[in-house]
Parts: C-alpha cells; structure tokens; sequence
C-alpha cells in the first residue's frame, strides 16, 4: 500500500493531523506519523519504505532523501522551502513543494501585531505612537505581503510596495503605491515588512547602504528568514541611529548584543512563530496531503520548487 509519512519535529495540531489523514485515507493510502522526533536518524529511518513526505520546518537532506528508497514527493506544508535539500531531491527524481498560501494570513496578522506592540511601547504603561498615517513599506508582494497591505490599510496607513516580479497595475489595482526601485521603498517609508525568500540572491541583501535610507523613526520587520539580514550591518545601523528598531520573527544569531546594547527597540519572538496558529496549521497541511494525493494520482505538479 502507498504510505504517507508525517514527520514533524513540532507537530501540527491534533485537527490538522486529523484532516491529513482524513485525505489520506480516502485516497486509499496509509498514513504513517512520525511526531515530537529528536534525532535525524529517527527520521531517516521512518522515511525507508514511504512513498510521499509531509514536512513542516524539519531538514529534509540529502541524508533523509537517500533514505527514501520509494520516496516520490516530499511537501513542506508551508511557504519556505530552503528546509529542502532540492539539489539532492532532483538528483533522486523527487518532486519536492512547498504550499503558498496558506500561511499567509497568520504571518501577516503577526508582522501588523508586532508593529503595534512595538509603537505602543511593548506595553508598559506608557505613551506610544498609532500607526494610522504611518507610511508602510512591504518589500516582496506576494501572498504574505498582500495580506500584510490589506490588514496595514485597516490601520489607515500609507502603504507601499516593491516586487520585481509584478507589473506596477499589479500592485496599485489594491490601492498600494508601487515603488519603481527597492531603495525608493526603503527611502520613503518609515516601516518596512520583509517577505522575501532566503536564496543565493537574497541572502545579506538587507544591508547597510539600504537600512540607512530610512527616514527617522525607522523599524524594520522581518517575519521572513533570518539569513536575509546582513547582522553586522543592522548592528552598525544601530549604533548610528537611535531611531531604529527591529522587529523579528527570527532571532538574529548577533541576539546577544542587542540584548547587552539596545534594549527597548527590538523584539524577537522566542522561536519562529508566523505560521503558529490553529487555522494555518490546518490549512497548510491539508493542502500537502491534497498536493500530494494530485500527485500520485494524477501527476500533478502545481506548486512543484525544483523544476
């Protein structure tokens, strides 16, 4: 019989474990969960005699795609897919996938929580500042980032957009200002959201000759990878301006000297929470157990990532 495996180190919640193999199953295969696993080994070992993978952020590497000696699909029920040694799944003729979408909404309502509860002075009894007015910048429009400038308009702020990949009509048909270049972006607002990928050219990209082109007060949100920052630049920043704050859903691996140095204008979550709510987990995976019964029934490779 096909099985599909589940292999979560943080496993999703109980309804959306439920919903899996409630697709699963009606397509006639067999589920097989591997949950709250500490070892990469226990995950090599589970993924031997499967035919499809559901993952969450776990490390599907070249290790674990070896395993898989009938392995045919991998998914990462998320946006994100760098967990996913892709180089290794092609070379194996494995169909790996993310699922865009589904997550969105939940990393969006965290970037605008985390903007208020920075401009509200973390809460601590005193005066803050609103957002209505606040120019907002969102750096990569796509799901997450549509979601990030619906929300933002509710807040009545003015917000802006950059994303090579979309034409301006694109853009402004939500009634978003598109910024012709990344720096006019950066330039013109005084909150800026990230939602681009980590890959080779992304990577260290949000840097100093960048950041500095922010207006004072200046607050940076970063509910996409922590590789994306280039930390010893954002650290240099900080000690120039006392204006800038940063806000984080990843923790920067410099944590230890914001901490010692700049308390009060940042905050990280204490582990990678976008897509931590009830409704994403179910949505996300879900949707992998759909992708993949397509897959194996039909060949079809919608939201493939490593054509």
């Amino acid at each position: 019989m096909t099985k599909v495996l589940v292999a979560t180190s943080k496993p999703f919640a109980p309804v959306a474990v439920q919903g899996i193999r409630k697709v699963v199953e009606e397509a006639g295969y067999e589920l097989v969960l591997l949950e709250n696993y500490t070892q990469p080994e226990e995950f090599q070992k589970a993924v031997a005699d499967v035919d499809a993978v559901i993952i969450r952020s776990d490390k599907a590497d070249k290790a674990v795609i070896d395993a898989g000696k009938n392995l045919k699909i991998i998914v990462r029920a998320g946006a994100g897919f760098d967990n996913i040694d892709l180089q290794a799944a092609t070379a194996k003729g494995v169909c790996a996938m993310n699922t865009p979408g589904q997550n969105s909404n939940a990393v969006a309502e965290l970037a605008l929580g985390m903007m208020v509860f920075y401009a509200r002075n973390f809460y601590n009894g005193k005066s803050g500042t609103e957002l209505k007015g606040k120019r907002l910048g969102i750096h990569a429009y796509g799901n997450v980032g549509k979601n990030v400038a619906r929300i933002a308009k509710g807040f009545g702020m003015e917000v802006w957009a950059f994303d090579p990949f979309l034409k301006k009509e694109e853009i402004e048909k939500d009634g978003v200002k598109c910024a012709a270049t990344v720096e006019d972006l950066y330039k013109n607002c005084h909150f800026v959201s990230l939602h681009i990928p980590a890959n080779n050219q992304t990577k260290s990209s949000i840097n100093y000759s960048l950041l500095s082109l922010m207006p004072v007060p200046a607050v940076l949100v970063n509910t996409a990878r922590a590789e994306v920052i280039h930390e010893a630049d954002l650290l240099k920043l900080f000690g120039e301006r006392k204006d800038f704050a940063y806000l984080a859903d990843v923790e920067p691996s410099n944590k230890a000297e914001f901490e010692a140095l700049y308390k009060g204008r940042f905050f990280f979550t204490p582990k990678k929470m976008g897509a931590q709510t009830e409704e994403a987990n179910i949505n996300a995976g879900i949707a992998a157990a759909n992708q993949i019964v397509k897959f194996l029934k039909t060949g079809d490779r919608t939201f493939q990532v490593n054509k």
